[in-house]
C-alpha cells in the first residue's frame, strides 16, 4: 500500500468524492461505508438512469452513454476550487477508467482513481453474456455472483423491478468489452480486490492504464468484500486521498 506521512492533514477544503456503483447498483449502494468517510470528503454517490433516485428515467444500454451521463453528474457537482477522486466497484471501476479519461480531456482530472472488486479491463477474459439468459439462467446467475438478497429473486414483484435494471448494467459491460483496451490515463490507481475472487492474480493489469503511479491492496473477502471490510476499506480511501493530495 501507499506510504503515508502521519502528519498528511486534509485542507480545510474538503476533498470531493465520487462514487459509482457497481451493476444493479445505485446511488444507495455505499451508504454503509459513508458513515466512515463523509468527514474527510464532500460525498458524491452517482447512479446511472433507471433505479434510485431516478428511477423514473429510462435505463442505459451503451458503455459510452454511461460514461457521459457520469462526466455530465460530475461536472455539475464540481467545486474546481477542491481536488476529487473516483471511486468504482465492479462496473464502477469499469466506467470509472473512462470517466477519469473524460475528466482529463476537460482539464479537470480527478487526483486518484480508486477501483475494486475488478481486475481492469482485458484481464481473465470472460465471454459470458449474463443480459439475454432466460429468467431461471439470469437468477441462477446472480446467485453465483453473490450481491443480491435472496428476498429479491424469491420475490416476483422485487425481482420484476431489479431484473430490467440488472439486464441493462450487463449489457452496457458485455458489449464492446475490449473498448478501454489501450486507454491510458494519467491519473494514478489504486485497486482493491478481495482474496476470494477468481480475477484477483490478474490485480496489477490496472497498471497498464495509467501513466502515473499505481498500487494495490488485496483484502480478505470474495467480489463483495467491501460488505465485509468497511473499516478497512475506508482507511484505504482516507490515507490515499490525502496521499493523493501530498503528491500534487
Amino acid at each position: 500500500m501507499l506510504h503515508l506521512k502521519k502528519e498528511v492533514m486534509y485542507s480545510n477544503q474538503k476533498t470531493q468524492i465520487f462514487l459509482l456503483h457497481f451493476a444493479g447498483g445505485s446511488c444507495y449502494s455505499f451508504d454503509f461505508l459513508r458513515h466512515d468517510i463523509q468527514n474527510n470528503f464532500e460525498y458524491h454517490a452517482l447512479e446511472l438512469p433507471g433505479r434510485g433516485k431516478r428511477n423514473l428515467e429510462r435505463h442505459l444500454f451503451k458503455k459510452t452513454d454511461a460514461v457521459l451521463d457520469y462526466v455530465f453528474q460530475i461536472k455539475k457537482l464540481r467545486n474546481n476550487d477542491r481536488p476529487y477522486i473516483i471511486f468504482g466497484h465492479s462496473m464502477g471501476a469499469t466506467l470509472g477508467l473512462s470517466v477519469a479519461k473524460k475528466m482529463e480531456e476537460h482539464s479537470d482530472p480527478p487526483s486518484l482513481l480508486i477501483v475494486s472488486g475488478n481486475p481492469g479491463p482485458g484481464a481473465s477474459y470472460n465471454d459470458k453474456v449474463r443480459h439475454t439468459l432466460s429468467d431461471p439462467e439470469f437468477k441462477k446467475e446472480l446467485r453465483s455472483l453473490g450481491g443480491v438478497p435472496e428476498e429479491v429473486l424469491e420475490d416476483q414483484d422485487l425481482y420484476n423491478y431489479f431484473s430490467p435494471i440488472m439486464r441493462a448494467d450487463f449489457e452496457i459491460l458485455e458489449k464492446n468489452k475490449f473498448s478501454e483496451v489501450g486507454l491510458v490515463i494519467e491519473t494514478p490507481i489504486f485497486a482493491v480486490m478481495g482474496d476470494q475472487e477468481e480475477t484477483v492474480v490478474d490485480i496489477e493489469n490496472w497498471k497498464l492504464y495509467t501513466s502515473g503511479k499505481f498500487d494495490y491492496q488485496i483484502l480478505p473477502g470474495n467480489h463483495f468484500f467491501i460488505h465485509s471490510q468497511v473499516k478497512t476499506l475506508a482507511k484505504i480511501i482516507n490515507e490515499c486521498a490525502a496521499y493523493s493530495l501530498v503528491s500534487m
